[in-house]
């Protein structure tokens, strides 16, 4: 059995002290830093954990040291501790340190799921958040291996997918037929499945919201006049903004085999509006009776 390989390291500015701690004249720099690090654990402590006990300080302190290598990490410096320490001690720690938090800010701007509510806009929420990314990715032990930045690329991609899904499904509500659907709440995922599938039918028309009876129609529909189901497709999209092309030519490459043979196939019609209530149409469906 292979095993896999695991790549280990110290927090970017750890790497940078060690390179300092090498050079012969390093005093004065090193009291510079010393200054700047403890000023800033002070403002974190005060702000973020406790400035009045031990436990909040050396909190702090560790937050402090991921955010600066952090600011540090997205700075996109060659791997070597020379080019970190050049870089911290030509903008100072402080400056670093905003840099990095100034990342957990834009990241904490992206949504984390493709659900939106007026909760995710509240002004202690957004605050909530910026916190808890904070913590997850910026706590950093000097003694131990930090993955802070590998965390924070991570999130970045799957929230700047979610970020493409919602504008993707904000423009399909904007383009509904029946006129732009304003809800405030939006499921994301939802509004592309209802989309999609409605597309089947290749009269050009844009499905954001749907209810029973029109999931009812569409089945009786598609299985009547047996439509061209990649024809439909290919000119619906002539119609859709190039940048969401991508994500509703996955989801028919999903659908193409599974909800959509089973609109086309014989199974009861009570039992496919079923599973397009419980699977695809989510909170986009308006109940049209019981």
């Amino acid at each position: 059995m292979k095993l896999a390989h695991l790549t280990t390291r110290p927090p970017h500015l750890v790497q940078a002290l060690e390179t300092l701690a090498q050079r012969a004249d390093h005093q004065e720099a090193a009291q510079t830093l010393i200054h700047e690090l403890s000023g800033i654990t002070v403002l974190v402590a005060k702000k973020f954990t406790n400035d009045r006990m031990a436990e909040g300080l050396l909190e702090a302190f560790y937050l402090t040291v991921g955010c600066i290598s952090l600011g540090i990490s997205r700075a996109n410096l060659p791997e070597d501790g020379e080019s970190k320490l050049t870089f911290l001690l030509h903008h100072g720690a402080e400056y670093v340190f905003q840099m990095g938090f100034r990342h957990i800010r834009e990241l904490s701007a992206l949504p984390y799921h493709t659900f939106v509510s007026d909760f995710d806009s509240d002004p202690l929420v957004r605050q909530l958040n910026v916190k808890a990314l904070f913590s997850e990715i910026c706590r950093a032990d000097p003694n131990s291996a930090w993955t802070g930045d590998d965390i924070y690329k991570k999130e970045w991609l799957d929230r700047k997918s979610n970020q493409s899904i919602v504008d993707c499904a904000k423009w399909l509500r904007k383009k509904h037929f029946a006129g732009p659907v304003k809800d405030t709440d939006l499921d994301a995922h939802a509004v592309i499945a209802i989309a999609v599938i409605f597309a089947i039918l290749g009269d050009g028309r844009i499905v954001a919201r749907t209810g029973q009876k029109e999931i009812e129609n569409l089945i009786r529909r598609a299985r009547e006049t047996r439509p061209d189901i990649e024809a439909g497709w290919n000119a619906w999209l002539k119609i859709i903004p190039p940048e969401y092309q991508p994500i509703l030519r996955e989801r028919m490459d999903e659908y193409r085999s599974t909800i959509v043979k089973k609109i086309l196939s014989k199974a009861g019609i009570k039992t496919v509006v079923t599973e397009m209530q419980k699977h695809y149409a989510g909170d986009e469906l308006d109940i049209d009776y019981p």
